[in-house]
Formats: C-alpha cells, structure tokens, sequence
C-alpha cells in the first residue's frame, strides 16, 4: 500500500488527524490494533474543551454534538460543609461540553468511513520503519494473518504510550510523575443528582460527580494504587460517595442506580520531547499522559492534530516545512501547560497522608471560591487555551 501519511492509532487523535487531512486535499491510511468496535465503545474522556468544540463543528462533525451535547457554564468545588460554583462563561467567555469520547470517536468514524476512508482495524506486529529517510513506512500483519507494508511520505503516531511509535524516537528526554493513588470509576444508569460536575476534597478521599447524559452518571473515588475492584461492591461504592459529595447537605441528594462498569484508573503524568523526529510525528497519549483531573487528555490530543493537519498539509502539498519544524516546540508549550494544570488539580483536590497538605489544600481551594484571580485562572485552563498557545 502507498500513501502520503500513515497513521498509527483509530482513535480520536488519528481519526481527527485523517479527517483535517482529508480536508486539505492530504491522503491517509490508518492502522489499528483493536476493532472498530472495541473502539468506538471505550469509555474515556467525557469533557470537551471550548476549543475542542469549535474546531469539531467547523469542520463538519458538530450536528450530533450540538443536539445531544451537554453545555456546561461551569464546575463545583467542594470541601465538607462548603460548595461553590466558578462560572466560566462570567469569568472567561468560555463553555466547555460533556459529550463522551465514545460519541466523538463513533462521529469520526462515520465521517471517515463516509469518506470512503481506508482504515485496516484488527492489526498486530505494527513497526514503523526508515522515519529518518524521506521514504518511511509502516509493517504489520492484517486480521487474516497476511503481511503488509504500508509506504508513506510521514508516519504520524497516535497509538498511545503502549503503540510502536513513542519507542520509535531514539534517546528522547521523558519526565514522568506516578501519584500515590488511583480513581475507581462507575458508570451508573441513573439520571446525574448535580447539573455541573462536583469535584470535592474530603477527609477520606477525592470525589468526583460526572455525567454522560440525562440519564447516565459517571462517578469517581480516590482510591489506595492496586485496589481490586471487587473489594468494592456496589453499596460500598454509593456510601463513599455520599459521605465525599456531601448527601444531605444543605438539601443535595445523591441518587445511586444500577452500576453498569467499574475500573480502576492509575494516575500519572507523562511527556516525552521531541514529538517528533525525522518524519514521524507524534500526537495524543503517544506524547504524553495526564491525569484526569483536569480534563484535558482528549482535548490535548485534539490541539496537536489540530496543529499537525496544516503542518503537514504544507509540507506535503506546498514543500513549506516551516510548520512542520516547529511542530514539537509549539505543540510542547501547551503539552506543559496542560500537564500543570492537571497536576495543580489533582494535588489540591486528592488527599495526602500529610495533615499540613491538608491544611494548603484546604486554603487554596477557599481562594480559588473567594478570589476572581484564581477563579479565572482555573478557568481559563479549564474551558481551554486557544489552539496554538
């Protein structure tokens, strides 16, 4: 097979990436290793950026995201006997939209294969090769167990931290932060008991209220790394979270249902520099990780392929590798800036076994409630930077 970019990874980065592409007159192919729908049913990121936002409908995939997404001004913060709303749109001008990555990805993917675009699911043995020649190329063996040699112009990695890609760059400089905890995660068939997200600082532990839609609620504990999911039945879990979400304070309930998933998500932030070298590229996870916290895994892939697209269109189209060349350092500033911000989040909201991290815990979050400074800064990060920061 011969085409101009080959990509690595079907999920939102690499759809996305294709679909830009696409636009600017650029030809892919994308290889994946799971099926189309083992992808399309992961549950990942739920909150989209501003940004984010207005990128998906300017090109086309905002029709279902503006019926069935979900605009939210703002976000709770909590500490027992308190709860205060920051709101973005007052303090910022900006939204942000509870719409799950399930749904982008399912859009994505129908453009794409509307598009009449060729994507090979259910690949295995993926190696990249020759990214510091001007013919770099990717190998694998397709679902029925044949060989296959993809030729491209540029390889373009959004296979996440396991993928081939990240370990393609030779000596790249990583940094890396494991935190002592995890966040168990429910989805629950119940209609969500906040219209905002609470994300609340307790004694025992972080909480986190989130929703998927009307009518599913996705919740999140702080717990001890290496818990064992089933040391946490279903009533242990919804007594957790009443006692962290403050149920019967000032007359806020929290209505358990029907616990349909549960996982255990470890937290840890990740970067590796340069995000690229010679004609492979990097985008997503393959880069860098953040913990959730923050919101902002997603939305970070999308700002690099939203970077990436017209760099590599200009490079391939017009011979202009200016864009190109900057890629890694422009993606970077905003790579860092999000990977602070997800770190501040979660350091001022997760306990710690210090009761004086507790005690700064505490006084930050009743300055970021108090203070229209600290508010701002909070949201500005949290509805998004524009593209390009």
């Amino acid at each position: 097979m011969r085409t101009q970019v080959a990509i690595v990874g079907a999920g939102p980065a690499g759809l996305l990436l294709s679909h830009l592409l696409d636009r600017a007159g650029v030809e892919s192919v994308i290889v994946e290793t799971r099926s189309r729908e083992y992808v399309e049913a992961r549950i990942r990121a739920g909150i989209l950026e501003q940004s984010t936002v207005d990128l998906l409908r300017e090109v086309g995939l905002g029709e279902r995201l503006a019926r069935e997404g979900d605009v939210h001004r703002g976000i709770y913060l909590q500490w027992p006997r308190e709860r205060h709303h920051l709101d973005f749109v007052d303090l910022v001008g900006r939204s942000v939209t509870v719409y799950g990555q399930t749904e982008v990805t399912k859009d994505l993917g129908r453009a794409r294969e509307a598009a009449g675009q060729e994507i090979v699911y259910e690949v295995t043995e993926t190696a990249v090769h020759d990214i510091d020649s001007e013919r770099p190329y990717v190998t694998f063996t397709d679902a029925d167990g044949a060989a296959q040699r993809l030729d491209a112009d540029v390889v373009v990695g959004c296979d996440g931290s396991f993928g081939p890609s990240r370990a393609a760059v030779p000596d790249p400089a990583t940094w890396e932060r494991t935190y002592s905890y995890s966040w168990l995660g429910i989805l629950a068939d119940v209609a969500p008991s906040t219209d905002e997200l609470i994300y609340a600082w307790h004694p025992d532990g972080f909480a986190l209220h989130s929703m998927r839609s009307a009518k599913v609620s996705r919740l999140y504990l702080q717990v001890p790394n290496g818990t064992d999911v089933a040391e946490w039945p279903d009533d242990r879990i919804w007594d957790a979270l009443a006692a962290r979400l403050g149920h019967g304070q000032d007359g806020w309930t929290l209505t358990p249902g029907p616990i349909t998933e549960k996982s255990v998500l470890p937290m840890r932030s990740f970067v590796q520099q340069p995000m690229r070298h010679g004609r492979l590229f990097l985008a997503g996870d393959a880069a860098h990780i953040v913990p959730p916290t923050g919101a902002k895994g997603l939305n970070l892939a999308v700002a690099d392929v939203a970077l990436l697209a017209p760099a590599l269109a200009a490079l391939l189209r017009d011979k202009d590798p200016a864009l190109a060349d900057a890629y890694s350092d422009t993606a970077l500033r905003r790579v860092w800036r999000c990977t602070h911000f997800s770190w501040w989040m979660t350091t001022m909201l997760h306990k710690s076994d210090d009761p004086f991290d507790a005690q700064l815990q505490l006084s930050q979050l009743r300055w970021v409630a108090s203070s229209t400074a600290a508010a701002t800064g909070l949201a500005e990060n949290y509805a998004g930077l524009p593209f390009g920061y």
